[in-house]
């Protein structure tokens, strides 16, 4: 696998073209609540009553429908919602030829300590991109909105980490190099065939990243044989790698997560222990990072982003119900602008709102104040730049 930090479009090229900032300043990370329509056509699917076409019809209704809501709320990018995916990984594992699903090294928990065990991807064959992964969902979503469309990917580390040094079938990889330099091909392939398509604004989503910064975590990673620095160097490396050569206009977003499961999470902590290496080498334009509650860290972390990268902060909670004040949210942006200029920010919710079919503990009218709150927010903190 490269060792090369950059590529043609990264850093100062891309950024150049943004102006220095990230591409909005109200932004969201991309899965929503699947509406009820959706959610019942589940349940009709597993129980046969309805056939794969009328399962995918509902999905494309459903698709329009959460179209309309953020075009409705105001937003200048949408997203399918991820309505077509029971999780935000399970489309790439079901359709890239090499992968198994198994149970998760790691357990969710919320605020109270109760833990939810969780599935994860293992790697049981040589992996091959074999038919498109997103390209579909590109197609419909471009095809039924007059903003910005984004697609969302999960990371590379993502189908490595949470199953921990198992994850990995040895028969197949003996180096877990050269198995992010196939699985890199497989991302550049799918990035490729969706910038043909006309995509130009695509989001990376990782956790292992962020779950590499809880201190628990890191003795968990050492206890088991693995050096968590050394895991961090790889993750960069292989997140690059799926970047590597692809087209100078096509803007990348990294967002970094904490966990997401019906409103619990996977790790605490700030962003320091891998920010110096993250912000100055992963070559995307702009970082997504959580910043909704005290277990996230301060602002500290962002001292070391380039000068050619943004970050978009991600301060309105998906999580939870209660609705954030604007005069919350400035203080807070302005809190981030002491250290980063203000110009190379943005605002977002924290995560998604619905990392899988079961969706957080929020309402629908919960996630649509919740999403106008991000719109309201970003005109009146940078007025007519938002």
């Amino acid at each position: 696998m490269s060792a090369s930090t950059a590529r043609p479009g990264s850093g100062a090229a891309r950024s150049a073209a943004l102006n220095g900032r990230p591409p909005f300043r109200a932004d969201h990370i991309g899965s929503l609540l699947r509406p009820a329509s959706l959610r019942q056509a589940h349940r009709l699917r597993a129980s046969g009553a309805i056939n794969a076409q009328q399962f995918a019809q509902a999905q494309d209704a459903a698709i329009e429908e959460l179209i309309a809501l953020q075009e409705g709320c105001g937003l200048p990018v949408v997203t399918d919602g991820e309505a077509r995916r029971g999780s935000y990984w399970s489309r790439f594992v079901e359709r890239v030829q090499g992968f198994r699903v198994g149970p998760a090294a790691f357990r969710f928990r919320d605020e109270n300590g109760a833990e939810a065990e969780f599935t994860a991807p293992f790697i049981a064959a040589r992996l091959r991109r074999v038919r498109p992964i997103a390209l579909d969902e590109f197609e419909f979503l471009q095809a039924h909105t007059s903003v910005m469309p984004k697609i969302t990917l999960p990371s590379a580390p993502t189908m490595q980490f949470y199953g921990g040094r198992q994850a990995i079938d040895e028969d197949v990889y003996v180096d877990r190099e050269v198995m992010f330099a196939e699985l890199g091909q497989v991302y550049r392939e799918e990035l490729q065939a969706l910038y043909d398509a006309g995509l130009r604004y695509a989001q990376i989503d990782d956790v292992p990243l962020a779950m590499l910064c809880d201190p628990i975590i890191r003795d968990r990673v050492a206890t088991e044989g693995d050096d968590p620095e050394y895991l961090v160097d790889l993750y960069i490396r292989a997140i690059n790698e799926c970047l590597r050569g692809l087209p100078d206009d096509l803007i990348v977003g990294l967002h970094l997560c904490r966990g997401n499961f019906k409103g619990r999470f996977l790790s605490v902590g700030g962003y320091d222990p891998v920010a110096e290496k993250l912000f100055s080498e992963v070559a995307v334009n702009h970082f997504l990072l959580e910043y909704d509650s005290d277990r996230a860290g301060d602002f500290e972390a962002l001292r070391h982003l380039p000068a050619d990268k943004g970050a978009v902060l991600g301060l309105i909670s998906s999580k939870r119900a209660e609705l954030e004040s604007i005069g919350a949210l400035r203080r807070r942006v302005e809190q981030a602008a002491k250290i980063v200029d203000l110009g190379r920010l943005a605002l977002s919710p924290q995560c998604g709102f619905a990392s899988t079919v079961a969706g957080n503990p929020v309402s629908e009218d919960n996630q649509r104040t919740k999403l106008i709150r991000v719109v309201e927010a970003a005109a009146a903190i940078w007025g007519s730049e938002a």
